[in-house]
């Protein structure tokens, strides 16, 4: 009697075997339903054997194997096979996250056929500068993997040299898979991919995106009748049988970072898939990540570089620092960024001031008895937001109402301090009334349809001074935008986490680049009261190189990645007596004396404390050799598996942390 390994959505290790009289090893990759608990789950096939690990006469059968699309792809279920031992995640999980949720439904929807594509007028490509054609001619298609780092200046033109690479590509009978950070930068690259390829198929797939419309994609890539996939992080999963190049833009992004359920970066494993599929990779960005620039200057990606604008008239904008430790702030701008501002709406350009903090302001207080709105969930304060009067956690989304008076003294004269784009654009609005102001930031833009209107409203002039967050820091070009004035930078500088100033470095540059980047010159003024911190010295030199020197020396000083490995063991619970009780436990097995290549940390808390409730703790691991990590990680969790720990205790274990 045939015997299916069956693999489930559930954070177990292990395989179910079910029986059933028909299979054979053509059912290998199709879903399959099958009976748990007290109902049915559907599940994928990875195995069919004569004989499993349990007698015949204590299986199940299963109820029945679907043949609606054919079995996934054995490339597909090795990705996901080498995902879930690098990344000591379940199998089942990483199988079924990677299917749209309607073909994991035991009922699926009424699939309607897709609507009809509007003709979009095709636009002929620009001239190629010098550079940009030196770097298409670098990249083989036929060549089989290579991966490459495309390390190019705000306003280069990477996204030409991705749309040229597209076409060789796919003029080879081939699929491309295009991988960018977040949403909002999907719609306008995919108006620009399907302009310019208006006779291909052209697929989007990110979460944004209704049920229906995913599936219909995913089907569209998996059975090879799209030709280009856009997408965010999880499109790196998606079958694709014609991949011939993948391109992740913005590739230092941490967008591109799972940071729940199966934690796993796009970008690593897009290097991989190519390594596995025997096609070339291109990285791009201004700002590469330190672990990317390292592997391009030992030669592990090949660097290329373009040091120009596209465009002839363009240049970099200037990068001015005004030193604020003297000068009396408006609401937080100095008077040379106020006049700067002033001189752009008498020429008719737009200026940006970034502050990357939306909401009114970050805490409401009480100057009488010092209470502060704190989160009742979380170890941290709650954000004022005016328009609507509530006070809201960005990390748990609980919310209330703003209090008429101190709840602790019943004070009623109770104060915003700090401030966020909310009030930063109130006060921009009072003190130019001529001109038209938009804020642009998550509460102002929630949905792809508002941000397509966001952007549409910008490019057609009907705003003169934009107020924004790092929505508007990437991957947007806007002709008339002249001047960037950045506000609280500072923060960044030094902070507990040792990635803060490559972020901030990141976020810096890809803000500056939104200035100039057409025939009228930019400038940059950066606020700040360290005006001779190296960081700000590189920026004013447009120095990426001399940062990620200095900042790679650092680092391996210092031990840290890309010159170690890390994995964390996290721990959340009601108490954080518990969470720390369970790391140690964890610390102290004894599988973990016998890997002596592998260091374990003392447990401690971790910088946000609390969330939801509940107390986390996090025990970091690290070692210098990434294979003598990988082999004690699956024998360190089967051994965590075995603690008894208490009931409402949750943990995880993530490879290569982003964040502490």
């Amino acid at each position: 009697m045939p015997v299916l390994r069956v693999a489930l959505d559930l954070p177990l290790h292990r395989l179910f075997d079910y029986v059933s009289p028909q299979a054979t090893l053509a059912d290998v990759g199709r879903r399959v339903r099958v009976p748990f608990g007290r109902g049915e789950k559907i599940g994928v096939v990875l195995d069919v054997v004569e004989q499993g690990d349990w007698p015949l006469d204590q299986l199940k059968a299963a109820a029945e194997i679907l043949d609606d699309l054919p079995p996934l792809s054995e490339d597909f279920l090795a990705l996901c096979r080498f995902a879930s031992t690098y990344y000591q995640a379940a199998l089942g999980e990483v199988v079924l996250q990677a299917l749209p949720s309607g073909l994991k439904r035991l009922q699926p929807p009424t699939r309607r056929a897709g609507r009809a594509r509007s003709v979009v007028r095709p636009l002929p490509p620009p001239v190629l500068t010098a550079e940009q054609a030196q770097v298409i001619a670098a990249v083989p298609l036929q060549a089989g993997y290579t991966a490459h780092l495309l390390f190019g200046v705000t306003g280069s033109g990477k996204t030409e040299v991705y749309l040229q690479l597209i076409e060789r590509a796919l003029a080879l009978g081939g699929q491309v898979l295009l991988l960018v950070p977040e949403i909002n930068l999907t719609p306008q690259l995919e108006e620009r991919v399907s302009a310019r390829f208006h006779d291909r198929f052209v697929v989007a797939l990110h979460s944004e995106l209704a049920e229906a419309a995913r599936e219909r994609h995913w089907r569209a890539a998996a059975s090879g009748e799209a030709d280009i996939v856009l997408g965010t992080r999880l499109a790196i999963f998606a079958p694709l049988p014609r991949l011939a190049l993948i391109l992740v833009d913005e590739e230092h992004d941490p967008s591109f970072k799972q940071q729940d359920g199966m934690r796993y970066s796009a970008r690593d494993v897009a290097v991989f898939r190519a390594h596995q599929r025997q096609v070339p990779i291109v990285l791009g960005s201004a700002t590469p990540s330190l672990e990317t620039w390292s592997n391009a200057r030992h030669g592990r990606y090949q660097l290329l570089e373009l040091r120009q604008r596209a465009n002839p008239a363009a240049t970099l904008p200037t990068v001015d620092l005004v030193d604020t430790r003297k000068m009396k702030l408006a609401e937080g701008l100095s008077a040379p960024l106020i006049d700067a501002v002033e001189t752009r709406l008498q020429r008719g350009e737009q200026s940006l001031i970034f502050l990357n903090r939306r909401g009114y302001a970050p805490v409401l207080a009480c100057t009488a008895c010092g209470w502060v709105s704190r989160c009742q969930r979380c170890a941290a304060n709650l954000v004022l937001h005016l328009a609507d009067r509530r006070l809201r956690c960005h990390h748990c989304g609980y919310e209330c109402p703003v209090p008429r008076a101190c709840p602790t003294c019943g004070n009623q004269d109770i104060h915003p301090f700090g401030r966020g784009t909310q009030r930063l654009e109130e006060w921009v609005r009072a003190r130019f009334p001529e001109a038209r102001v938009l804020r642009v930031d998550r509460d102002a833009v929630k949905s792809r349809k508002q941000w397509e209107a966001m952007l549409e409203r910008i490019h057609g002039g009907e705003a003169d001074i934009l107020v924004g967050t790092q929505m508007l820091a990437k991957g947007h070009d806007f002709p008339r935008l002249t001047l960037v004035g950045v506000l609280g930078a500072d923060s960044a500088l030094y902070a507990a986490d040792w990635r803060a100033p490559e972020r901030l470095f990141a976020q810096l540059m890809q803000v500056a680049g939104r200035a100039g980047r057409a025939e009228l010159k930019g400038q940059v003024l950066v606020q700040t009261e360290y005006p001779d911190h190296p960081l700000y010295a590189a920026l004013t030199r447009h120095d990426y190189p001399g940062f990620a020197a200095s900042q790679l020396q650092e680092r391996e000083q210092a031990g840290f990645p890309p010159y170690a490995f890390q994995a964390v063991l996290r721990a959340e619970a009601p108490q954080m007596a518990d969470s720390l009780a369970f790391l140690t436990t964890a610390a102290a097995m004894p599988v973990v004396a016998a890997h002596d290549q592998v260091m374990i940390f003392d447990p401690v808390p971790m910088r946000m404390a609390r969330l939801a409730n509940l107390e986390r703790g996090q025990l970091l691991v690290e070692s210098h050799s990434r294979p003598a990590l990988q082999q004690f990680l699956p024998q360190w969790r089967q051994a965590i598996e075995q603690i008894k720990a208490p009931s409402r205790l949750r943990w995880h274990l993530e490879v290569d942390p982003f964040e502490f």
